[in-house]
């Protein structure tokens, strides 16, 4: 029997290959990342959280956040801020700038931008909201999107409110985060917000939370009717999570990369780390990536507590490959692999 490609995702005028996505993540959706997670099947991916009022500023840093090569495209951009105007005069920039997609942000429960009136603070202003979408959508006429959370808190749980706003202010599509910006990730993602959500309106909804292991994938789309699945904390350490989500949904039993694979890529991210934010910089960087890559492996535990001894590109290299030599070097089913 042969099993049925994976579904389109179209977004306004974006069609996608699949429907998986790589979410913006802080401190993470770099451009290795994001290569890598493209190289594994990932229709589309976007970059960190941008200011609206840095774009618009064109702030050094920011700038840096959008550097961006081909091999990645299609390319979305979260952009986020309080301000209809401002962001608005971020958006046209972007369009200019030649980025596929963009993507509003209105779940980040993050102290400092919550503080600030945005991510998460404007689903307490649904006015706000849709003087927003009625701004941004007359500034560009790229697919814009917004990413929500199901509400401030339990008891004010509005995204079924702000969703039917976000679709009548020409929005062409919703993600929404199964939480309450309250609950942060301490609880299980309510899957069943997502299906209501997607009863509720006729633009694509994208599931996001708890998506955490390539079963993952089929599971949210079958349980919620959703049009996509937008992956973040599933991804981390594990760019296979993508090719072996497609290949579930294709009815494939998913093909576990082999040691040699996984020491070959987690190197490749290293090498393209060093060259895209320089060996400080990098090096430092990766550190993070390199504690998730070899989670779950027989001696992980006394190799991480190395890593920040390591000061070049070239040591760290040289001790990836004798922690994998020694795995490979140990008795059959000595070693656990993630």
């Amino acid at each position: 029997m042969t099993a049925d490609p994976p579904r389109i995702l179209k977004i306004g005028s974006l069609q996608l290959a699949n429907p998986l996505l790589l979410a913006p993540l802080s401190g993470i959706s770099d451009f290795p990342f994001r290569l890598l997670a493209k190289e594994q099947g990932c229709a589309l991916v976007f970059t960190e959280m941008i200011s609206a009022e840095g774009i618009s500023r064109k702030a050094k840093a920011t700038l840096k956040l959008l550097k961006s090569l081909p091999e990645e495209r299609p390319l979305g951009v979260q952009i986020f801020g309080p301000e209809p105007e401002t962001l608005a005069e971020a958006a046209k920039a972007l369009e200019e700038w030649g980025v596929d997609l963009i993507d509003i942000n209105m779940g980040c429960p993050v102290r400092k931008v919550v503080q600030g009136g945005s991510g998460a603070a404007l689903l307490k202003e649904p006015g706000r909201i849709r003087k927003i979408l009625k701004a941004v959508r007359k500034a560009t006429s790229l697919p814009l999107t917004i990413k929500i959370r199901t509400g401030w808190d339990e008891k004010n749980k509005n995204f079924l409110e702000v969703a039917r706003i976000a679709e009548e202010g020409g929005a062409d599509a919703i993600t929404l985060h199964g939480r309450a910006r309250s609950q942060g990730y301490a609880v299980k993602a309510d899957w069943g917000d997502i299906r209501d959500l997607k009863s509720a309106v006729k633009i694509p909804v994208i599931g996001n939370g708890d998506i955490l292991s390539a079963p993952s994938i089929p599971e949210i789309l079958a349980h919620t009717g959703c049009d996509g699945a937008m992956i973040g904390r599933g991804a981390y350490g594990n760019p296979w999570i993508f090719g072996k989500g497609l290949s579930l949904l294709r009815g494939e039993i998913p093909r576990e990369p082999s040691l040699e694979e996984k020491e070959r890529v987690l190197l490749r991210h290293l090498s393209l780390m060093g060259e895209w934010k320089g060996e400080t910089h990098g090096l430092r960087e990766f550190r993070k990536h390199l504690i998730w890559y070899t989670r779950g492996f027989r001696g992980s535990v006394e190799f991480r507590t190395q890593i920040p001894q390591w000061e070049t590109l070239g040591e760290m290299v040289a001790h990836i490959r004798e922690f994998f030599q020694k795995i490979r070097s140990a008795p059959v089913l000595s070693h656990i692999l993630s």
